[in-house]
This record gives structure tokens, sequence and C-alpha cells, in this order.
């Protein structure tokens, strides 16, 4: 696997330091400014990938993305009996009753604009260089990072400070920008990227993986298109469907035979699926990927011989669970029921001579150790660790999700029959039985079976509607319309009052 860019990665943060989006105390974004002016392209990029690192808690364990798991249907942490994990900030955002005093809404505010302003700050020093004339790739490249950062505050909070330079003035503290406004500003700015960054047909994958290509824009701005409706009130389906053509016809991408090799850590760097990713290496202290800490039950330390006893916290739940087929290879994800050594005969027991059983959660502030099913999307088996840390990459975008994008888009416009085929495609790479028809309730549930715990499955029940409308454990009462966005954090509001409070809240 090429660890180039983690190793730039490794000393970045020593060079930044990191400042919050508007409080009056911190007025710049990051030590960088317009005086500290880069000489050579290892210096920028270094900083570049710094960039990266942060945007990469959007699809990390961190608050960012639990913050877009939490209320959905898809995920639970419960309180354990034993009294670790409670947490009832997080239990709000599980039943849909989060307010602007939430503390997982307030540091995920905090990790996504700490990677806005650190791109502000690399764009603003690069472009003062003398040498800018060399930088104007890297200068693309860390306008489509901030575009996508500014994707996921517009998709969490919708109204936000749309601000584009390193330092603040305390006087003139920045204004709440109407969410169309910072649709339109992410829209403008990576198809201007775009034109700058190298396709992913044009560059040798091991050695550019994992930074950003053309075919990455484009996957972002489907996903952006396919939520236009959400976001202005203007649906965009021809541009999805455009914006996805892109990627295929490119011929740079393809499913990989089997799809739990995008996230073992051995075969990522070489799968032909994955189109943007976060490289992961904490044998080089270049960052780590911690799922299977957070996720696995304890006694999976024996059962994949980890060098850790993992934290039990990260569940899923019988709605998830229920989507999937039993031949169907995505399902070999989730560990439920009775639980056993990977020879899949040894009963996995406690001390005690008792198997492990995992159920669903009974008791969302009070669960036993085995409530709970465990996804394993990122898979022990393979990984390298340092301690508690394991090296698989965090995937961002995957072809599949071009190909279901498409199937949805085209389906919308009324063309079923090219839609199914493109689903059933996903389907078969997984051995699920081929559909017959399609419907909308169709096409959300082969997402949801595809992306599990990828980050995407609250924006998706916005956009399908039973995000409002359904129920599920524990989450047993319809959601008011006002809870598509999140409320702004009253400690960035008491910190700038320019801020406008989202409605409901």
């Amino acid at each position: 696997m090429n660890k180039s860019l983690k190793i730039f990665a490794a000393g970045l943060l020593l060079t930044i330091a990191i400042a919050g989006c508007t409080k009056l105390d911190e007025e710049t974004f990051g030590s960088l400014s317009p005086d500290t002016y880069y000489t050579d392209e290892n210096t920028a990029l270094s900083s570049v990938v710094g960039i990266y690192q942060l945007l990469s808690y959007n699809v990390d364990i961190g608050d960012p993305w639990r913050m877009k798991e939490f209320s959905t249907d898809e995920f639970i942490v419960p309180g354990r009996a034993s009294g670790g994990w409670f947490d009832q900030n997080n239990i709000d955002l599980t039943n849909h009753v989060e307010d602007a005093n939430n503390a997982t809404i307030a540091r995920a505010w905090t990790y996504v604009f700490q990677e806005i302003g650190t791109a502000n700050a690399v764009i603003e020093s690069l472009e003062a260089s003398p040498y800018k004339d060399k930088f104007q790739s890297l200068i693309s490249e860390s306008k489509a990072l901030r575009a996508y950062g500014y994707f996921f505050a517009m998709d969490n909070w919708g109204n936000v400070p749309l601000v584009t330079v390193a330092r603040l003035d305390p006087k003139n503290l920045p204004h709440s920008t109407p969410r169309a406004d910072v649709y339109n500003f992410i829209d403008s700015e990576m198809q201007a990227a775009v034109v700058d960054l190298p396709s992913a047909k044009d560059v040798d994958h091991l050695t550019y993986y994992p930074r950003f290509t053309k075919e990455s824009i484009y996957t972002a701005l489907a996903y952006m298109y396919l939520n236009a409706e959400v976001y202005t009130g203007t649906p965009q389906w021809q541009k999805v469907i455009d914006m996805c053509d892109n990627v295929i016809n490119s011929g740079a991408f393809s499913l990989t035979p089997n799809v739990i090799d995008n996230f073992a850590s051995p075969s990522q760097a070489s799968s032909t699926e994955i189109i943007s990713a976060f490289t992961k290496d904490p044998t080089k202290n270049a960052g780590n990927n911690q799922f299977i800490l957070y996720t696995n039950n304890g006694l999976d330390q024996q059962k994949y011989n980890l060098p850790f006893s993992p934290a039990n916290g990260y569940s899923t739940t019988p709605p998830a669970l229920g989507r999937y087929e039993d031949q169907d290879v995505r399902k070999s994800m989730i560990e439920y029921g009775p639980q056993y050594y990977l020879d899949g005969v040894t009963p996995l027991n406690y001390p005690n001579g008792t198997q492990l059983v995992l159920i669903p959660v009974q008791n969302i502030v009070a669960a036993q150790d085995n409530e709970g099913y465990k996804v394993l999307k990122y898979t022990p088996v393979g990984a390298a660790f340092s301690g508690y840390n394991a090296d698989n990459d965090l995937v961002l975008e995957r072809y599949s999700d071009v190909l279901l994008m498409k199937a949805e888009a085209l389906f919308r416009l009324g063309n079923a029959g090219d839609a199914l085929t493109l689903v059933n495609q996903v389907r078969a790479r997984s051995k699920a039985t081929p559909l017959t028809s399609l419907t909308l309730q169709n096409l959300e549930d082969e997402r949801g079976r595809e992306f599990l715990w990828e980050g995407c499955r609250r924006t998706d029940m916005i956009r399908f509607g039973d995000y409002f409308t359904g129920t599920w454990p524990f989450k047993t009462t319809q959601t008011a319309a006002f809870h598509k966005l999140y409320p702004i954090p009253n400690e960035e509001i008491v910190a700038n009052p320019n801020l406008s409070q989202n409605e409901g809240y």
C-alpha cells in the first residue's frame, strides 16, 4: 500500500494550529498566513494532506460521522449496565429530540469548521506564494477539499457562515449564509477545481492514491445534485446522471468482485472501486482507524487475536440487519446471534463457558454486554495494529454509489428499466437475488444495504422522507420537518451573535 501521503500527514499537525470558526477570542483558522510562503511542492503538499486528514473526520468514528448516523435506523450506542457509554446527547439524537445545547453536535461543528479553516489558511498561503504558478493544481485541490467540508456543513446545518479567509475580524464576524447560496458556492468551487485535477485514468493509481481526481469531484457533485431538491427546492436529476456518466465513461473504476475488499486493509490501495479514501497508518503516526476498537464486543479480542480488548460501543439494529437476504455477502459484515471463532465452528465463550449470543438492544440506557449487533465493515482480518489503532483506510466514495445514484436519478425521471439494470449490477456482486421491478423503497433499501455505516443514511432518509415518517428502535414517533437540519450550537451563537438559529430550535 502506498504510504507517501501518510508520511507527509504525520508531521503536519506539528505545523498547523487549528482554531474554531466563530470564537471571538480565536481570530485565525490556522498558523499559516500570507507571510508563510511555500517554496516547493513537497512542503505545500504536506499541508494539503493535512486538509485531507481533517476532512476524514466526516467518515471516521468522530462526532461529524456519528451525528450523521445516530439519528438513523442503522446506528445506536446504548449506555451499558456497567455504567459505560451512557451519553444523553447521543440518546437524544437517536430519539430525534436534540437541541442547540447538544454536545455531540457542538463538537461536530468544531471538527467540520476546523477542516474548512485549515483549507482557508493553506489556500491563502499558496496563493500568496511567489511560486504560486507552480501550485495551481494544489490550490484547486485545496479548494475542492474546502468545498467538500462546506458540503458536510450545509448538509447538517443548512445556513452556515461562508468564510474563505484565514483570519477573522472579531469586530466583523460572519453572518449565516442561506443554504441555497452555500450550495451554489460548493457547486462553483468544485466545477472550477475539477479543471485542474487529473483524471484517475491518467495517473498511476498506486502512487497517486488516495488524492482527489476529477472523478472524485464528479462523484461529490452527483451526490449533492441527488439531494438538490432538499437543499434548494429544485431537483437536479439530469445533473446527477451527467456527473455519474463522467465517472462511468472514464473507464477508471469497476465493482470489486468482493465488496469486503474495499474495507480490508491489504486490498484497499489496489481496489478498482474506491474513488476517494483517506489513508491511515498508525505504525507511522499517520492517522488511524478505530472502528474496530469502538464497535467490537470484548470477546472479539480472542476471535480476531487483537492486541486490545474492544470497547463494545457502536451497534446496529434489527431493521438494518433485516434488509439483507441470508446469502447476501454484505450480511456477513454484521455479527449477530451466536458467535464463533473464525472457523465458524468453535463457540466464542465467556470465561464461564457460556457462548456469546448477540441480541438486539433492549435497554438504551443500561444494555447488557451482549446487546447490540456489530458492524465489521472495516474488518480486523488482515489489518495491522499499533495498540488499538488499525490501518484500514477510511472510504469516502465508491463506484457502487455512482451506479446507485444514477439508478435513482433515472428512476425519478421515468426510466425504470435502465435503473433496474444498474441496481441489479450492484446486487449481483453480493449474490443478492435480482429484482424484477423497482420502487423508490427498493432504491432506498439498496442504498441502506450497500452503504451501511458509510455516513450517508441520514441524508438518504431525509431525501426519501422516512426520516420524518418512520419509526424504529428507539425512535417511536414521527419527526417534525424542522429536524431536517441540526441546530446551530448555542455556544457558537453566543460567540458570534451574527449567526441565526435554524427554525424550530
